[in-house]
């Protein structure tokens, strides 16, 4: 895939190996990350996208940036470092649903600062028009390194997208995390959350859905929420309006896992909307978040399904195995999504 595309989506925060656990208690390494995941999810949907941090030389790094080279993704900092590669030792549950330990400390992909994320972006100008961070990126010992630079985009004029992506079982100070997840949230024109982040958010409210309300209703300047509830499907909400869509796919998959599946979904969201700011303004882009508030009902609905065939794609392969495009377009229709909950 060609590396050549201008830059629409700079993405910040960790890359590093799963470590799966097998059932002979043996473990398979995989190339991960959250927003690791996400780059290659992007650039598999077809949007030029750029890795921020930098990748070590190690072993694990020259892996990791030969797959992002592979899908398509271009490296703000080709050069490696010699700090080494992150680790993560995924166990599922009975569920297929991936627990994680991680092994951070003096690693590469944490040897980056605010000034040189926010250097990174400016040399793309106008083409750059979204910036994404979340999950290990928003550990409150890192709030000098993404917070102001989520801050610099913003006055920039790009769409911020945080997705929440919680790990507390790693994290040595809960409040203090939770206070850097919100502070993250406050800067988003979209959120991304799972029911399960809004629970160890503390969220108030009866059900998932009234915690996103919830949620959304206290960051204002976010234009869109996407909440994930696993198999259960998906919702995306939009601010003031009060108007939500839903999607769930009408028949059970045969799950594999579920690692990079929220990735996955948020890659499809974002490829699609891109995909339709580009078919409406050729000549002359309006904002991004402006764009997002102002689209027609069906064009969430179909944003939705197709955020959420690439997430069915994806838990159908073990490990991250993000679709392309085509495949998730071919997925939706294939497999029609129920649009309420049954």
């Amino acid at each position: 895939m060609s590396t050549s595309s201008p830059v629409q989506v700079a993405i910040a925060g960790e890359a590093l190996i799963d470590l799966i656990g097998r059932a002979d208690g043996s473990y398979e390494p995989c190339l991960g990350g959250a927003l690791y995941n996400l780059c290659r999810a992007l650039a598999r949907q077809g949007v030029g996208t750029q890795y921020l941090n930098p990748l070590s030389r190690d072993r694990w790094g020259r892996e990791l940036a030969a797959q992002l080279a592979a899908d398509g993704v271009q490296l703000a900092l080709p050069t490696p470092v010699g700090e080494v590669t992150s680790l993560a030792v995924v166990n599922l549950t009975e569920h297929g649903h991936p627990d994680y330990a991680f092994y951070r400390e003096g690693v590469a992909d944490r040897t980056v600062t605010a000034a040189g994320l926010i250097a990174a972006c400016a040399v793309h100008g106008s083409a750059l028009q979204v910036v994404c961070t979340g999950a290990l990126a928003l550990d409150a010992r890192d709030a000098a390194i993404y917070l102001p630079w989520l801050q610099a985009q913003r006055a920039a004029g790009r769409c911020v997208v945080v997705d929440s992506n919680l790990r507390p079982s790693v994290m040595p100070d809960l409040p203090a995390y939770r206070t850097q997840v919100h502070a993250a949230l406050g800067e988003a024109d979209i959120i991304k959350a799972s029911d399960e982040d809004l629970d160890h958010l503390q969220v108030p409210g009866t059900d998932a859905l009234a915690r996103a309300r919830h949620l959304l209703a206290v960051n204002p300047r976010a234009r869109l929420m996407a909440l994930t509830l696993g198999g259960e499907g998906a919702w995306l909400l939009q601010q003031g309006s009060g108007a939500q869509w839903f999607a769930r796919e009408a028949q059970p998959l045969a799950v594999v896992d579920t690692v990079g599946a929220g990735d996955s979904f948020l890659a499809g969201l974002l490829a699609y909307l891109l995909r339709a700011h580009a078919q409406q303004h050729t000549s002359a882009p309006a904002g991004m978040a402006d764009f997002i508030a102002a689209l027609p009902a069906a064009a969430y609905q179909q944003a939705l399904r197709h955020a959420l065939a690439s997430a069915s794609l994806c838990v159908q392969e073990r490990g991250c195995v993000p679709p392309s495009w085509q495949a998730a377009q071919d997925w939706a229709v294939q497999h029609p999504a129920l649009d309420q909950r049954p």
